[in-house]
């Protein structure tokens, strides 16, 4: 597997101190990867943004880490994030982007090789879990990352990804839900939702990162709640 990572700060000698020790630990675990280094957050921004994780410092001109974090997941960004501060109040904020850790200044070699055996475990099983959808003498496979949710209409099951596919085809959307993991949660009883997708619930609706909502049952609220709540704990927030 190949990763790719930026680090984004605007004190050269952290961006410089950041990506060595990115490196050191990648070429001790012998894997392939890339690292682009950024000043400030209008730079990241107008790169692809196409990275498996991105380090970002908060203090940082207009626009600061926080909002540059903001703007990435408008952009319907899925990056692991990687806060680096000096800020501890502003952990609270992590919550708004799903950040993936919270690192402070000065960093702790012990502290930031504990939370790339994370993320390197986290990007690992992001990419290595996949759905495959058999039709006739051909096959689709669709990874559970690109999955945002799943309807039902009559007796077909449409598989909606984050590039805007669809793919329809029959299965019982219970047994569908049995071969995804926990990130899944069924929100009502025709919608299966990827948690890593949800931005909030409101009016018996789920809101999805791409603009777009799928019903909530009144009784699963609360569950929906608690659900995306521990999966957010999860993943180290």
């Amino acid at each position: 597997m190949h990763f790719s990572f930026a680090v984004c700060d605007d004190e050269p000698f952290m961006t410089e101190a950041l990506s060595g020790w990115l490196s050191d630990y990648m070429q001790t675990a012998q894997a392939s990867f890339q690292i682009q280094t950024y000043s400030s957050g209008r730079a990241l921004l107008d790169s692809s943004c196409d990275f498996d994780l991105i380090f970002l410092d908060i203090q940082m001109q207009h626009p600061d880490g926080l909002e540059t974090a903001k703007l990435l997941r408008q952009r319907d960004n899925h990056s692991l994030l990687i806060f680096v501060t000096v800020l501890k109040e502003c952990v609270f904020h992590a919550f708004e982007v799903e950040a993936f850790d919270y690192l402070l200044k000065p960093l702790e070699r012990s502290r930031f090789q504990h939370t790339m055996d994370r993320a390197v475990k986290a990007l690992q099983q992001r990419t290595a879990k996949c759905i495959v959808i058999q039709r006739g003498s051909s096959c689709d496979v669709i990874p559970l990352s690109q999955l945002v949710y799943c309807e039902v209409q009559g007796r077909r099951l449409y598989l909606h990804q984050a590039d805007g596919t669809i793919t329809a085809h029959y299965e019982r959307l219970e047994a569908f839900a049995r071969r995804t993991d926990t990130r899944f949660f069924r929100c009502h009883r025709s919608y299966l939702v990827n948690l890593d997708y949800v931005r909030g619930c409101t009016g018996g609706q789920v809101l999805l990162s791409q603009g777009s909502a799928v019903p909530v049952s009144r009784l699963r609220e609360q569950d929906l709640m608690q659900a995306l709540l521990q999966h957010l704990k999860g993943k180290g927030l």
